[in-house]
């Protein structure tokens, strides 16, 4: 549906709003590093090592849908806008360990949306990723729900020169 400023007055509001929404179908996990001279080139680094480079990352907050399915990464068309939840963490300490993580928990009520929890830190991709893990499982708990299951990526650096850490969930 196309929208041009003078048809808002006529539209009903609701009609609007199921318009501008997107439910993914689908989601996979992605992570990488990069090291470079700057951040922002780091950062690219990454995304070229997640297999994200070339599309634009929509951050969302933390949830996956009920019905939403876990796929293999994908190459995704060039310039897409594409919503991910994710954690990054860039450094210029050189020898300074960096990692990012994102975990999802699911619900036992597979009605239920599961939750996305993003963690970074100057530390080993180890802690990282348990603490993430854990956020996840509390975000779950604190819903009143049971987890059925629980799924995490990571990525870990030791910086050179400035280093990049990204992981992420893409969802489509």
């Amino acid at each position: 549906m196309n929208i041009h400023s003078n048809d808002l007055t006529n539209l009903d509001v609701a009609q609007l709003a199921a318009s501008a929404l997107f439910a993914p179908r689908a989601y996979f996990l992605c992570a990488g590093h990069g090291d470079a001279q700057r951040r922002l080139v780091a950062f690219d680094q990454a995304l070229l090592r997640a297999g994200i480079a070339d599309v634009n990352l929509v951050r969302l907050s933390s949830i996956v849908g009920p019905n939403v399915k876990r796929i293999e990464p994908v190459k995704l068309a060039p310039g897409l806008l594409v919503p991910t939840a994710y954690a990054q963490y860039c450094s210029d300490e050189p020898g300074q360990t960096i990692a990012a993580a994102v975990a999802i928990a699911r619900p036992d009520d597979p009605e239920r949306a599961g939750v996305i929890m993003e963690y970074s830190d100057a530390a080993p991709k180890a802690e990282v990723e348990e603490i993430v893990r854990g956020m996840a499982e509390e975000a779950i708990h604190n819903r009143g729900l049971k987890m059925a299951s629980m799924e995490s990526i990571a990525a870990e650096h030791v910086v050179e020169k400035t280093g990049c850490v990204f992981a992420g969930v893409v969802q489509i």
